[in-house]
């Protein structure tokens, strides 16, 4: 269980360093983080998702970051369909089982290939 909480948030340490820095910006960026945070999860907590929350967290962060210090309100970074926004970031994250899933189908092609 430990390493599947790992795997899904990484260490504590990273973890609560991204939640200083999420409150350290403007409220309605920190709002709005913790709302994608929240969508994503219901996303990501599947028991097959395999996917690794923190990098796409992280990239949220520093869009928001990038954003709060050009003056930028949140959803002129997001646009109006932060679920849209989320859902973006969802799809083009990678995934443990999409990893797993390529790996076999290049061993077995590499393996089969040889042998013919």
């Amino acid at each position: 269980m430990i390493k599947w909480i790992k795997k899904m948030i990484g260490d504590k340490k990273d973890w609560r360093q991204m939640q200083s820095r999420a409150k350290a910006l403007p409220t309605e960026y920190t709002y709005v983080f913790h709302k994608i945070q929240h969508y994503m999860w219901s996303f990501s907590s599947g028991h097959d998702s395999g996917m690794d929350m923190m990098p796409i967290f992280d990239d949220v962060l520093g869009l928001f970051e990038e954003g709060a210090a050009a003056g930028k309100r949140v959803l002129e970074v997001t646009g109006e369909d932060v679920a849209a926004f989320s859902d973006a970031l969802l799809q083009n994250a990678n995934t443990y089982t999409e990893n797993s899933r390529n790996k076999l189908n290049s061993e077995i092609k590499d393996r089969v290939n040889k042998h013919n």
